[in-house]
């Protein structure tokens, strides 16, 4: 018996063993063994010069690929990646923006408007049915504040909801992927939804700013007042500030107009300083809000396009699974067949 070939890329050994029968018959067999690595080889190559160690067993050594350390298996560390990566930082950027803008909006314009009616009752309009229709319109719009707190807290958790199932749908964090057209639809109707609240938003935005406008006025007013050019002098009583020109009250209110230093004393109240900035606060709740939604509303526009995307690739798979299992049993039938000839 003598060796023939040992390649070391291909892991075979290959020998032939000659035998002779008689005198003129020479018999040649060719022997293969593959071989999982070089140690294996030169195992092999010990055999064929020392035969009498084949008797000894071998052991292959494990591969790299196949010792199982410790930290082989998922951790902890591996399942807190792998939620991390599913969280939708965007979608959880938008919601906090959201949440914050509307609590600053409602917040402050709730407690601004009840300062302005206090405002409006000890100075502007001592006859309360000058302005009863105001207070009723005021105390209206303090109910749909709380409405509209309460609708956007579930509407920012839905949304936040819809995109850790979208990014954990794109990603195939959790399982097979699967979508449906109802899913989609879902999906399409938020972003219609979220594009009408956003425009609604603007106008509540450039409506919360009527009353800074106003207010602004009136401290605009009352610092002409304390300026050294006019304080003191006979024509401080000539600055007014007519608050019915603004529509929130009749015409036939009284007094309607205050001026000088009365005027002066409605500034350096704690009503008018607080309803002021609280106004200004809940104005910048409103622009926050909107560009929340406007941001809610690109999120929401790309999981569609990724969602119908998937749903695309979905398809395919399983056509192309679907096919490659009718090729399996077409050439399984195939062999039965050739099997019952034979």
């Amino acid at each position: 018996m003598c060796p023939i070939q040992s390649l070391p890329d291909s892991h075979v050994l290959a020998w032939v063993e000659i035998s002779v029968a008689g005198d003129s018959e020479v018999y040649f067999l060719v022997h293969r063994v593959p071989l999982n690595s070089r140690a294996e080889m030169e195992i092999g190559r010990y055999h064929w010069m020392y035969p009498g160690s084949k008797n000894h067993q071998y052991h292959p050594v494990p591969t790299q690929g196949d010792r199982a350390g410790p930290l082989s298996s998922p951790g902890c560390f591996e399942c807190c990646i792998k939620c991390l990566g599913g969280v939708p930082y965007a979608s959880l950027v938008a919601t906090i923006l959201c949440f914050s803008g509307v609590a600053l909006f409602c917040g402050c314009g709730h407690v601004a408007l009840a300062g302005t009616v206090a405002i409006l009752e000890q100075h502007f309009s001592t006859n309360a049915s000058d302005h009863a229709l105001l207070s009723e319109v005021i105390q209206l719009m303090q109910y749909v504040i709380y409405g509209i707190a309460s609708f956007f807290f579930l509407y920012g958790i839905i949304l936040l909801a819809e995109g850790f199932y979208t990014t954990s749908a794109v990603k195939e964090l959790h399982g097979e992927f699967k979508t449906t057209a109802c899913g989609r639809c879902i999906s399409g109707m938020f972003v219609f939804l979220t594009y009408v609240l956003g425009v609604a938003w603007l106008g509540v935005f450039g409506f919360s700013a009527v009353p800074v406008f106003m207010f602004y006025n009136i401290w605009s007013t009352c610092e002409v007042i304390k300026s050294p050019q006019t304080n003191g002098t006979a024509g401080v009583e000539q600055i007014c500030v007519d608050i019915r020109q603004y529509g929130i009250i009749p015409w036939n209110a009284f007094p309607g107009k205050i001026c000088g230093s009365a005027l002066e004393n409605i500034c350096n109240t704690n009503e008018f300083y607080m309803s002021y900035h609280l106004f200004i606060v809940a104005c910048a709740g409103a622009g926050a809000t909107v560009i929340a939604l406007i941001h809610f509303l690109m999120i929401l526009s790309s999981n569609w396009a990724y969602l119908k995307d998937a749903s695309k690739m979905q398809a395919y798979q399983d056509i192309k699974a679907k096919e490659e299992q009718e090729l399996q049993d077409i050439q399984s039938r195939s062999k039965e067949q050739l099997n019952s000839y034979t």
